[in-house]
């Protein structure tokens, strides 16, 4: 299987590294182009695959074809490679955000096996969280379980991935595709706070981001929910529920809560 990338940005940089980090793909199975030269030489040095500034000659020669550029130009792409795209043998797959099936199959003219899907930026570690959204009507259930299992497969090789329905993308984008941005921002404060308690700042990038990564596995393994996780390290009168009574106070739930939402609605809008 030949799975190229029409895009190699930062997402596709991601899910490459992740992809062939991981073990679950070869480099010589990955193919991609971009738009100028240099990015499609950095990315063939740094990953070892076969890259080029030919979108075309990518669509053709791709099994499963991975739409990974910015919105804005997506349907300037579709345009170039609609012919190239073999309807019975291309799988398409689009991380592309804002953009549904139903769109992408009509700027492509023709009926299409096409899944959207949504990784975030710890794929490149081989901790990425993907959703992955199947058209809701196809004619071939046996060819559609291939792609799904193949969409999978590809998504859940740098991380976590699952089904969702696509009228869920938009919250997904709030919550998994955007939050690696909020938890950096939490990890960077928290280290500042550690530097001003007096901890060296390299160690105390360390200390939070190993205390963050040590949380969400606690999370993932456990089963228990995330209250019940808090409440054992809150002891009575202790200097943990301190500190949980000042984010409280200075309303950190309700701040995520918002961020949130304004970050689905500005996915809802694009």
């Amino acid at each position: 299987m030949k799975i190229g990338f029409v895009g190699l940005g930062n997402m596709a940089s991601a899910m490459i590294g992740g992809m062939i980090g991981t073990g679950a793909f070869q480099a010589g199975e990955i193919i991609g182009s971009a738009r100028t030269q240099e990015t499609a030489d950095r990315i063939a040095q740094k990953f070892g695959i076969a890259t080029g500034t030919d979108n075309r000659e990518t669509a053709r020669q791709a099994d499963v074809l991975i739409l990974a550029v910015k919105p804005i130009f997506l349907a300037e792409v579709i345009a170039g490679i609609r012919d190239d795209v073999d309807e019975k043998r291309t799988l398409v797959i689009s991380i592309v955000s804002g953009r549904s099936i139903e769109w992408i199959e009509h700027e492509f003219g023709k009926t299409l096996r096409i899944i959207r899907c949504m990784p975030n930026t710890p794929a490149m570690v081989g901790e990425g969280c993907t959703c992955v959204c199947l058209k809701e009507s196809v004619s071939d259930e046996k060819t559609y379980a291939v792609d799904q299992e193949t969409a999978l497969r590809i998504m859940g090789s740098f991380g976590r991935a699952g089904i969702l329905p696509e009228r869920l993308m938009d919250a997904f984008v709030g919550v998994a595709g955007s939050a690696p941005a909020y938890v950096f921002v939490f990890i960077e404060a928290l280290a500042d706070a550690a530097v001003r308690a007096g901890i060296p700042r390299k160690q105390a990038y360390e200390y939070v981001a190993q205390t963050v990564l040590g949380s969400a596995k606690m999370v993932l393994e456990t089963g228990m929910h995330p209250g019940a996780l808090k409440d054992m390290v809150c002891s009575p009168a202790g200097t943990t529920i301190e500190a949980v009574r000042v984010l409280e106070e200075k309303g950190l739930r309700a701040a995520v809560i918002d961020a949130v939402g304004a970050c689905v609605e500005k996915s809802r809008s694009i």
